[in-house]
């Protein structure tokens, strides 16, 4: 919205010029379904924001049905598709997304909360009353066990 579909169109074709590869293509709600059909059609990779959609409603308003139409119309067309921001564990296992990228490690640490990956999945834990987290420790243990979790997604999701 900053600078205009066309000015990010002819960035994106300057880059891919220069470095003779084609970026991830994020879709915005406002460009519409054709134009992510279109970039389906045009590129190998594209990303979808899943942050808002899942949390607040955002795009898909709670129906994971249009979820599921953007991942399955990705790959109908050869497409790879990228969740930005997704990291809700269970909706890992139903939704086949090619990847997913999640901060949600740094925000253990900032609310008392350590993950322990389980074997399958990420439990928490929260810090006991009246005690607090050593940040750094928390944030290279919470990195841990994500990283774990992530080993375990790449295997069996």
């Amino acid at each position: 919205c900053m600078v205009g579909l066309k000015e990010v169109e002819r960035l994106r074709k300057r880059l891919e010029n220069r470095t003779g590869k084609q970026p991830i293509i994020a879709w915005h709600a406002n460009r519409g379904k054709d134009y992510f059909i279109q970039t389906c059609k045009d590129y190998k990779y594209n990303a979808i924001g899943t942050t808002r959609a899942t949390k607040q409603g955002g795009v898909f308003r709670g129906n994971p049905d249009i979820l599921r139409w953007f991942i399955d119309t990705a790959h109908s067309f050869g497409s790879k598709i990228h969740g930005l921001g997704y990291t809700n564990l269970e909706g890992m296992r139903e939704y086949q997304f090619d990847s997913v990228d999640s901060t949600a490690w740094l925000y253990g640490n900032r609310s008392g909360i350590i993950f322990i990956f389980d074997g399958k999945t990420l439990q928490k834990r929260k810090c006991p009353p009246g005690k607090r987290l050593k940040s750094r420790a928390a944030a290279i243990h919470n990195f841990n066990e994500w990283v774990k979790y992530q080993k375990y997604a790449e295997a069996f999701l």
